[in-house]
């Protein structure tokens, strides 16, 4: 969509063979013994998982190379295991609400695409404005609250889509999660 160059975190690991959109006659990824997640891969959990990278990372390079329906898959264990702890729980819901705002722009449901945003938007600014040296909200790269404002001007100024074969990743926003370029910080500071 912007042309921004689109770094990869975990080199190592491979991207799913499409990006899942509902309603594409793509097979459903975990139900489908054809999908592309098909079967028992997981991520090693500890104790408190989200403070182990790998996942977040894994989300984050899904989210930013337009595999929103993989990403929020990436998080949603994330986001259970930090029950104890408010404030990553609505780090982790409002990114995995971001993902579905991903998806319902892919689908050209903008209804959707503004209820998810909106919901993203109200996790995100629960949290503090500034990290305040959270290693999690330092990973993500842009502060909570202008992440939620971009979230909602994504969804409000989404626009339709040229149509591309279907599977194949449409990164939707204008943004990067992680990034520390200048795009990322001009895109924060407007």
């Amino acid at each position: 969509m912007d042309g921004l160059p689109r770094p990869r975190l975990l080199q190592d690991r491979t991207f799913p063979a499409y990006a899942y959109l509902p309603g594409n006659h793509q097979p459903h990824p975990v139900r489908d013994p054809t999908g592309h997640s098909y079967g028992p891969e997981t991520l090693p959990l500890e104790h408190e998982p989200y403070l182990n990278d790998t996942a977040l990372k894994w989300g984050i390079d899904l989210f930013n190379h337009g595999y929103y329906w993989e990403a929020h898959e990436a998080w949603e264990p994330l986001w259970l295991a930090a029950k104890g702890n408010a404030a990553d729980r609505a780090l982790f819901k409002g990114l995995i609400m971001l993902a579905a705002t991903g998806v319902k722009i892919r689908e050209g449901k903008w209804t959707a695409a503004l209820r998810h945003a909106g919901k993203a938007a109200r996790s995100l600014r629960q949290l503090p404005p500034a990290p305040q040296g959270s290693r999690l909200l330092d990973q993500i790269g842009i502060p909570p609250h202008a992440l939620a404002r971009l979230a909602e001007e994504a969804a409000r100024f989404a626009v339709e889509l040229p149509r591309r074969p279907p599977g194949q990743p449409e990164p939707v926003f204008s943004f990067l999660l992680w990034a520390r370029s200048d795009h990322a910080l001009a895109s924060v500071e407007r």
